[in-house]
């Protein structure tokens, strides 16, 4: 198989110039240095010296901060197959996770009152990749009653954004050069995935801190630490996040409520509702295997960023063995009951697609909260303004994946029952 096509019916975006350059070793000493390996102890110890930090405030001598952190690392080494471009990547991300970690350990010590922070009946958007989440958390985040995480804040949430400049935060720009490294490699993601440093941003960054977040695992091919991922204890990812939100509030006027989002919080639920037992959740839900066609797509195209061409047919076996266990543990956590019903709104994408405002107002009803005609007004504006396709169309085909569908359909068949999720025509 050549590098560049990973099957016979998908072909892999084309990757920006620069990134053959830098991946053929022709900008030294650049090249020297990202060749560094991803040693634990070497990148801890730069940490430090870049923020005069301890042992204990850059986590050192956590046991449960060292455990995901050095399965990823060995994982990146040994597993990735990145090129120079991909090891750039993660060695700049790994940098400013180690950078925020010291920096909020270095603020809960000069301001610990930030731990008394209340994060009271929080609402978590949640449902299978593709399904129409991400403008789900959008059309939320338009009602001012509502508090959403932008990427910015999740990215760099110390010190404590200030309601007066959060919009022009020199954070921002910090966030969009980063985020907008993807799109500079290959220009067709912005098709697949809209990114932006003030658009609202998904739970897994936040996790990221604790090293035990599946951002990691959708962006590098790294089996090793996602089959730990899949079994580990997820509760100390939880307190890392909500530690990061009583932090994004401490300067925010009281009153608004949490709106939080990522389709991971489905393999979590139970580590979830444990440290947040008074949550909501907002399940979207869509045919499962229209997901695994856009969702290999996406994860198979930024494979291809970094520089690790993976199979699109091995990105599916993947993806497909990982969200049949995610629908199986919704479908078990909610006949468990551990959510009353009153805390609990599904919503079909079609349902969705069709009329977004009505599903927003089912939602509201649903947790029993009021939909301001100003709230409502904004939603609209914000549909309005961002017509799907906007940025491009994302083609994909299932028939690319070498999946068997009888067997998916099989899989999850108890899923789409109880949840009475319509099959679609792919």
């Amino acid at each position: 198989m050549t590098r560049g096509r990973t099957s016979m019916g998908w072909t892999p975006p084309q990757r920006a110039a620069w990134t053959e350059t830098l991946g053929a070793g022709d900008m030294p000493p650049l090249t020297d240095e990202l060749d560094r390996p991803f040693d634990p102890d070497l990148l801890l110890g730069e940490a430090r010296a870049r923020n005069g930090s301890t042992e204990t405030e850059s986590g050192d001598g956590d046991p449960e901060f060292r455990d995901g952190f050095d399965r990823l690392l060995y994982s990146l080494e040994h597993e990735a197959n990145l090129d120079r471009v991909g090891r750039w990547w993660a060695h700049t991300w790994v940098a400013r996770l180690l950078d925020v970690r010291s920096q909020v350990a270095r603020y809960v010590r000069e301001d610990p009152g930030v731990l008394d922070e209340m994060i009271e009946r929080p609402i978590f958007v949640t449902g299978g990749p593709r399904t129409g989440t991400s403008i789900l958390h959008a059309l939320l985040a338009q009602d001012p009653a509502n508090r959403v995480p932008t990427t910015w804040e999740f990215l760099r949430p110390v010190p404590p954004p200030e309601p007066a400049t959060r919009d022009s935060d020199p954070r921002i720009a910090l966030a969009e050069r980063e985020i907008r490294f993807v799109t500079s490699a290959v220009p067709a993601m912005d098709a697949i995935h809209e990114k932006s440093g003030t658009l609202p941003k998904e739970c897994i960054s936040a996790h990221a801190l604790a090293f035990r977040s599946e951002d990691f695992t959708g962006q590098f091919a790294i089996p090793g630490y996602a089959a730990w991922l899949a079994q580990c204890d997820m509760r100390p990812a939880y307190r890392y996040h909500r530690l990061v939100l009583q932090i994004l509030q401490r300067r925010t006027p009281p009153g608004r409520r949490w709106v939080l989002k990522s389709p991971a919080h489905l393999l979590t639920l139970d580590a979830l509702v444990d440290v947040y037992p008074d949550a909501r959740l907002a399940v979207t839900h869509r045919d499962p295997l229209t997901v695994l066609a856009s969702l290999s797509s996406l994860i198979a195209t930024i494979h291809h960023a970094y520089g690790n061409p993976s199979d699109i047919r091995d990105v599916a076996r993947t993806q497909t063995d990982l969200w049949c266990t995610a629908y199986d543990r919704l479908t078990a956590f909610r006949d468990a009951g551990r959510i009353a019903e009153s805390d609990w709104h599904d919503s079909a994408y079609a349902d969705f697609m069709r009329d977004p405002i009505a599903v927003v107002r089912e939602l509201y009803a649903t947790f029993g909260l009021d939909l301001e005609a100003d709230a409502e007004h904004r939603m609209r504006d914000h549909l309005a303004a961002r017509p799907q396709g906007k940025h491009g169309k994302h083609r994909y085909l299932f028939d690319d994946l070498g999946l068997d569908r009888d067997d998916i359909r099989s899989r999850l068949a108890d899923y789409q029952k109880r949840f009475r999720v319509p099959t679609e025509e792919i």
